[in-house]
């Protein structure tokens, strides 16, 4: 890589400033190398370093506002606020019209959560400076610290007119419009930014994004396409573009995109399970089993990936194997409640009703109070001749899911299985009550009660 020439004069500086340190001799360097290199030590984290340059610096150059404002910086950075501000104080009545006073006042005022004041030091910053672009961001950050979206995506907008290649403050700009659910005006402002910059891929990646979030996935792999097309290893836009694939049901051209994802960097579990999903979508089921199978590999901690095969050979009607895998993604989340419901499907298809029961008793435990759970469960256990035990969780989801028909049926049907018409009449006629039309619920789960005769004639006398 070629270095431009004021990078290779800052990498020369480093040099021999470390040099310096190392032989103990004395080397003299300007005040902006100084600064230079005081900056580049604090971005790596290295404050010690840039503290020994600091040090130096102000030695060689005592009267230089560039160290002392890059020692404001430091100050700032360790939360030495009130020593910081005294310091800009000073630097303040030397040199008044210098706008990095004003942006370091801003920073402590920003540090003290005084976001208001903050803007007001950037204001006049802008008077002073000949970076727009920078201080606009700036301000755009504080209205984000305090929550007022519009205002900042105004600033970041200015500061893009300022600088079209500032691409933080594009992304912050998207930000904004996603946050305020504007992806329509967000459309609108991406397409006047790549008019005037129709190279710029991040726009177009970020068109694609609102395209997509409008459900335009036709839109969304248009603006993607350009892009990859600009920059052809452009990780993110081929996932989004094989993501609005898939939502096209274009599998194969999904694919395809996923395919260079992994060519483009080191194998991903998603990536796979997507490619996976895809073939399986195809029609091509050993392809598909490969890639699930390849995912797990990769992250074999991945219990979605686990979960996914269990799906898989639940399609496949493989009970047995479904059995396997959904035991292997329980072994890693054994709190999830969807892994218990498999769990119990599985058991249940294999006839293992005793496991289905504990697996729905699990998922329950985990939190799971859908209707479906309380009524699979229960059904299980009615099979399994626990009639009494079935009536207590059907009370108990009653409470949490009143007015369910489901429930109504299921309980009357269990009163009148332990001899219990009172009740049993009580919950057949709240079933009917609530959903008359399906009264067939009721024959089919329990034939036996249906026949008889008290069943028959409640029945009756409730469609009078």
């Amino acid at each position: 890589m070629n270095l431009s020439h004021e990078e290779e004069e800052n990498s020369l500086s480093l040099s021999k400033f470390e040099s310096m340190l190392k032989t103990n001799k004395v080397f003299f360097f300007d005040s902006e190398e100084f600064e230079d290199i005081i900056l580049h030590y604090m971005d790596t984290g290295r404050l010690n370093l840039a503290k020994k340059a600091l040090k130096l610096g102000l030695e060689q150059h005592p009267k230089s506002t560039g160290l002392k404002l890059v020692q404001v910086e430091m100050l700032v950075y360790e939360d030495k606020l009130d020593i910081a501000e005294k310091l800009l104080n000073e630097l303040y009545a030397i040199e008044p019209t210098n706008e990095e006073i004003y942006i370091q006042k801003a920073n402590i005022y920003s540090k003290r959560d005084e976001h208001e004041k903050a803007i007001s030091f950037l204001k006049i910053a802008l008077k002073y400076t000949d970076d727009y672009a920078d201080v606009y961001s700036m301000i755009g950050m504080e209205y984000l610290f305090m929550d007022n979206l519009e205002m900042a995506k105004e600033n970041f907008i200015k500061c893009l007119d300022e600088d079209t290649e500032d691409y933080s403050a594009l992304y912050n700009v998207v930000y904004c419009f996603d946050f305020l659910d504007q992806n329509e005006e967000a459309i609108v402002y991406l397409n006047r930014f790549i008019d005037r910059n129709p190279y710029s891929e991040v726009a177009w990646h970020q068109l694609g994004r609102q395209y997509y979030a409008l459900k335009n996935y036709e839109k969304a792999v248009w603006a993607f396409d350009y892009a990859t097309l600009i920059d052809e290893t452009f990780l993110g836009a081929y996932m989004e573009k094989a993501k609005s694939y898939e939502k096209l049901k274009k599998y194969q051209e999904a694919i395809d995109c996923y395919n260079v994802a992994l060519e483009l960097d080191d194998p991903s579990s998603f990536v796979l399970l997507r490619v996976a999903k895809c073939y399986e979508r195809l029609g091509n089921t050993e392809f598909a089993l490969n890639y699930y199978l390849k995912t797990v590999h990769e992250d074999p901690l991945l219990d979605k990936g686990w979960i996914a095969i269990t799906d898989f050979y639940i399609r496949q009607k493989n009970y047995q194997k479904a059995l396997y895998y959904v035991n292997k993604a329980i072994g890693i989340d054994d709190d999830n409640s969807l892994y218990w419901k498999r769990f119990a499907a599985v058991n249940s298809a294999l006839h293992f009703f005793e496991e289905a029961e504990y697996g729905y008793r699990k998922a329950f435990e985990c939190g799971d109070i859908n209707l479906d759970t309380f009524t699979l469960w229960t059904d299980v256990l009615q099979y399994l001749g626990e009639f009494d035990t079935a009536i207590e969780i059907l009370s108990e989801a009653s409470s949490v899911l009143p007015d369910e028909y489901e429930i109504e049926y299921r309980l009357a049907g269990l009163y009148f299985l332990i001899d219990d018409v009172t009740k049993g009449n009580l919950h057949l006629i709240n079933g009917m009550k609530l959903e008359p039309k399906h009264l067939t619920l009721f024959q089919e789960l329990f034939p036996v009660v249906w026949e008889r005769t008290e069943v028959q004639n409640t029945i009756l006398n409730f469609k009078k």
